[in-house]
């Protein structure tokens, strides 16, 4: 391999620099190093992940590394590189073992490290390349704590909250999710008393009040008891609404929603007016609890239109 390639002297590739759409971590190639690396380096710090299939410390160090970097938020760009598709610039650079991270900056290599690290170190090895970090980035923490909740992580969902609300002790997204997280352990007071913790001039936030829709849902749950009764009356008696009505509250209570929506749907398919419309007042409160942009609500404002408008 030629020194005019890892230098930047050769024909640049056809795409564009690294980070130039915004990615944090992208892969590269023998062709494509002189625009991904040397000349995003220019601009931004680049790390290069020299990494090969085979190698087990690689896949270890390989999360940490990709989670560190678009932690860092944007002040350091992650490329990496299997050597054995593309071994050149790795000889080149005299690389033996791998794991090996070679930081790039100003179209030349600065710094490395090899071996799977843990993340405090790679984090300081950000900080000397790049510059400590400015400062939590609530807006951030608060969308990875949400996709955190949704995917059931509930350990890391509350982790990133509270450091939310160490930045910012007002901060109502973060006492919603925190409540939220108690209702789905099954603690209802303690997500009362998360609420009483807002402070005064937050209370009337938007985002407080799916929670407090769903605490009033669990509480009304509590009182209706099993499950198993109520299945009987509807299978015995189809038109039995009120059952049909207190077993949507105890199923969605318990989690299982979508069975929350059918029964709701099937009172209001079968009589729209019971109760002074509660089966769609109820399915309005459900909506406010799941919030606009969950597919459920979305799903059931669809079909409660395609029941009402029929």
């Amino acid at each position: 391999m030629s020194e005019s390639l890892l230098f930047g002297n050769g024909a640049p590739a056809a795409r564009p620099p690294a980070g130039a759409g915004g990615e944090a971590v992208i892969d590269t190639t023998t062709r494509t190093f002189a625009r991904d690396v040397l000349e995003a380096s220019r601009t931004q710090p680049v790390l290069v992940d020299f990494w090969a299939p085979w190698c087990g410390p690689c896949k270890q160090l390989a999360p940490a590394l990709e989670k560190v970097v678009k932690a860092s938020r944007g002040r350091v760009r992650l490329v990496k590189m299997n050597i054995d598709e593309h071994p050149e610039v790795a000889g080149q650079l005299g690389i033996r073992s791998i794991p090996a991270v070679v930081a790039f900056k100003d179209g030349r290599p600065v710094d490395a490290f090899m071996g799977a690290v843990p993340e405090s170190e790679i984090a300081a090895f950000i900080d000397k390349l790049g510059g400590p970090a400015a400062g939590p980035d609530i807006g951030l923490l608060l969308d990875e704590a949400e996709a955190a909740l949704i995917a059931n992580d509930v350990t890391q969902a509350a982790q990133l909250y509270a450091a939310v609300l160490e930045v910012d002790a007002t901060e109502a997204r973060a006492f919603a999710g925190l409540a939220r997280i108690a209702l789905a352990e099954g603690d209802v007071e303690g997500a009362k008393q998360t609420l009483d913790a807002v402070p005064p001039e937050k209370a009337a936030d938007p985002a407080l009040a799916a929670v407090r829709a769903a605490i009033e849902l669990a509480e009304q749950a509590a009182a209706l008891g099993d499950a198993a009764g109520l299945i009987r009356d509807v299978e015995h008696n189809p038109d039995n609404h009120q059952a049909r009505f207190d077993l949507a509250l105890l199923t969605a209570a318990r989690g299982d929603r979508q069975a929350a929506l059918d029964h709701l749907l099937e009172i209001i398919r079968r009589d729209r007016s019971w109760n002074e419309d509660g089966a769609r007042k109820q399915l309005v409160q459900f909506f406010e609890a799941w919030g606009p942009k969950d597919p459920l609500t979305k799903e059931g404002r669809r079909r409660l239109s395609s029941v009402l408008f029929s």
